[in-house]
């Protein structure tokens, strides 16, 4: 059985396969880096097969590096790997790896997809149909598509795989310009550099509120409308047969689309179509100099549809700028209830993106979104069109640079105040009001003695506690810990560690920081059984569980034991996933409903809304179901839980043998048959201490209780009778 001492055992185990898989790894990955280079490609092709005439081949010493084609002293053109150019990302979140030939007149002569490990394509379409696709792209002229020629490439989407194709699409004509404007390919030039002149920025300042007319005026946002009559339109005139015979039905005038865009982080624009809150969490959430944007629509076509809920990503539409291409996760993604703008229509759709981080975005730039509309051809297949909306921020928003300096450049060389320190003022309530919850909770644990002793104290302070972490610190703060958070330390710690990047975030770097102390102390159960939004809330719905009758079920011991150990074997196969892939590890790592129930309040899709509520109703017959045996954020704080080096909790040796009364009461069941507490599983909810003290529940205390009554009445009656006596 999983007993205590064999858990002992375990962790040591596990440690030491986390060792060895770190000692694994580290070479794996350097060496894996160091594979993925143009060389290392070039054996899998046939260079005949791309340039029929070559006969030698040799590396151009460059960074990114390509290969030269030469047949007969002459050059013929380049070969070179996307990825070493431009994000090529899939949804496994590594780069789809294509090996390009491009003649010197900047022709793609042919390309092999020679690396990838997309999901999609290695268990359910077969690889063929994608490289069928790279058909299209032979004889492709990329200087005249560079030009604005986009007639000339006709993007052939194989259904099911539409993100997959996408990238690929994208890497590659973006990486082929890149090289054709490198290298001079069919008369391209290297893109004109800013010399001199000004250099733009955002304004600062708070800005205005302005209504939505306004805003549609002066371009702050932009609008495109598609009705049914233009989309059956431009169908109709697609290469497309069964496109054209499955026309929409209704009125042509009827709305397709109503689709509206926005850069949310100039102030005005942000203010006025946020709101005040709602833009205030925004710049709370983001780091100076990142960007996002307000998508909204309505009509019959969704822009984001429904896929980036299994994959990740969303398919519909993407940002293009110059020769940047920037696409969004889930984890970018923020739906918004509506547009708080004065006379902005009701919308089907509002939703916050945050530009990601790597993505080279220039917010006084312009850029475009290409959404990509679909249309179901057959029970597998869909035509697709591509329709754009461009977007320029207004000049009326920007400021001209003195200086080509950066805001991140500026705070280095003490030109600014760095932006963690911001962000702690104006969070200085809420960093209070969790700075004096935490000191409540220490003086609560270091005096729990006097504490105990006090039943109905301690029960109303730990409710009302409870109500804090969730209302205050949970939903309105945002303030959860998770097990994604414990994976970025550590590939911050193997990695690039930076305590500024941790300190953005005042209320977590608090709770993190009492974590570990309290880790020292108590163990994980401080935060588990107090400080956990998620856990407050499935213990505050089981006391409301327990109020109306509803029957609690006794988990029999031996079944319990051999459950609890699944959050462990959770958290470590979420582990290993980050040290494979960090994108992939945050995606399982939705086996938390925390982000569902407390971050997004259940305003998500249905499936993570489902997941969530089916968690808490487990809880209202189990309490605290999901802590006991599915939390990886649990297991990964009760390994180092087990370091602690003080034990609070006091047993009497009657404890288990043969009083089990403490066992019994106990919510998560973390007291053995045997009367001691597992440390890795206490909430430190503090009950078995009230049991403790308690001369009306507890055998030892009731029996000290009477002896003492016995001998007070004993004494009572001597002095009766010496009385009588005298």
């Amino acid at each position: 059985m999983f007993g205590i001492p064999r858990l002992r055992g375990s962790v040591s185990f596990f440690v030491c396969i986390v060792a060895l898989a770190i000692l694994a790894i580290a070479p794996s990955r350097a060496q894996g880096a160091d594979d993925f280079h143009l060389a290392a490609f070039l054996p899998k092709i046939q260079i005949k097969t791309f340039f029929p005439g070559a006969d030698r081949i040799e590396i151009v010493k460059d960074t990114p590096p390509v290969a030269a084609v030469y047949g007969g002293g002459k050059k013929l053109g380049y070969v070179f790997l996307n990825s070493d150019f431009v994000d090529s990302t899939g949804y496994s979140g590594k780069p789809i790896r294509i090996l390009i030939a491009i003649t010197t007149e900047g022709v793609i002569v042919n390309a092999k997809l020679v690396e990838h490990h997309e999901p999609i394509v290695l268990v359910g379409i077969p690889e063929a149909r994608i490289v069928k696709v790279f058909d299209d792209y032979r004889g492709l002229n990329i200087a005249h598509l560079a030009e604005g020629g986009t007639q000339d490439h006709k993007l052939d989407i194989v259904s099911g795989a539409t993100v997959t194709i996408m990238v690929i699409d994208d890497s590659m004509l973006r990486s082929a310009i890149k090289v054709g404007r490198k290298y001079g390919l069919g008369g391209l030039t290297a893109l004109a550099q800013q010399a001199s002149g000004p250099k733009f920025s955002i304004a600062p300042g708070p800005g205005t509120v302005k209504d939505w007319p306004a805003l549609l005026g002066d371009g702050s946002v932009r609008h495109l409308k598609i009705t049914v009559g233009e989309i059956n339109q431009a169908f109709a005139k697609s290469d497309d047969p069964e496109a054209k015979n499955r026309p929409e039905s209704g009125d042509p005038k009827d709305t397709f689309i109503d689709f509206y865009a926005a850069l949310a982080t100039v102030p005005t624009i942000g203010r006025s179509l946020l709101g005040e809150g709602e833009y205030k969490n925004l710049k709370n959430h983001i780091p100076e100099g990142r960007q996002a944007i307000l998508l909204a629509g309505t009509g019959r076509f969704s822009f984001k549809g429904s896929g980036y809920v299994r994959g990740g990503i969303f398919d519909r539409f993407h940002i293009i700028q110059g020769e940047n291409s920037v696409r969004f996760r889930d984890r970018h993604h923020k739906r918004l209830s509506r547009i708080a703008a004065k006379g902005a229509p009701k919308l089907k759709e509002v939703d916050l993106f945050y530009i990601p981080k790597n993505a080279k975005f220039d917010p006084t730039q312009p850029w475009r979104i290409e959404l990509l509309v679909n249309r179901p051809t057959g029970p597998t297949k869909k035509a697709f069109l591509t329709y754009t909306l461009g977007y320029q921020t207004p000049k009326v928003y920007l400021r001209a640079e003195a200086s080509a300096k950066s805001a991140y450049e500026e705070s280095a060389s003490g030109g600014k105040t760095p932006l963690w320190r911001k962000l702690w003022h104006e969070k200085f309530y809420e960093v209070v009001a969790l700075s004096v919850a935490v000191g409540l909770l220490t003086i609560i644990f270091f005096f729990q003695d006097w504490v105990v002793q006090r039943p109905r104290l301690i029960k109303r302070t730990r409710l009302a506690f409870l109500i804090f972490t969730l209302f205050g610190l949970g939903w309105y703060a945002n303030g959860q810990i998770s097990v994604v958070n414990v994976m970025t330390f550590f590939n911050a710690l193997i990695t690039k560690f930076s305590w500024t990047y941790f300190l953005r975030e005042p209320l977590i770097f608090i709770l993190w920081f009492s974590v570990v102390v309290s880790l020292i102390f108590w163990g994980r159960g401080a935060f588990c059984g107090w400080l956990c939004p998620f856990g407050a809330l499935q213990e505050i719905l089981s006391k409301i569980a327990k109020a109306f009758k509803v029957p609690q079920i006794q988990v029999p011991w031996a079944i319990h034991e051999r459950l609890w150990p699944l959050k462990y074997l959770i958290f470590l196969v979420l582990f290993g996933l980050s040290l494979y892939s960090t994108g992939l590890a945050e995606r399982w790592a939705e086996v938390e409903p925390f982000k569902t129930a407390i971050v997004l309040k259940f305003a998500r899709e249905w499936p993570f809304v489902i997941f969530a509520l089916t968690v808490l109703s487990a809880g209202l017959f189990i309490e605290r179901f999901y802590c006991r045996y599915l939390c990886p954020l649990g297991a990964a704080l009760a390994i180092p839980g087990r370091l602690r080096m003080f034990e609070w909790l006091r047993r009497y040796k009657e404890c288990g043998s043969p009083c089990h009364r403490c066992a019994q009461e106990c919510m998560v069941q973390a007291i053995h048959p045997d009367g001691h507490i597992n440390p890795n599983e206490c909430l430190y909810c503090l009950h078995c201490q009230i049991l403790y003290h308690d001369d009306q529940k507890c055998p030892v205390v009731v029996q000290r209780r009477q002896r003492r009554e016995r001998r007070a009445a004993l004494s009572a009656e001597t002095k009766n009778v010496e009385g009588k006596a005298t």
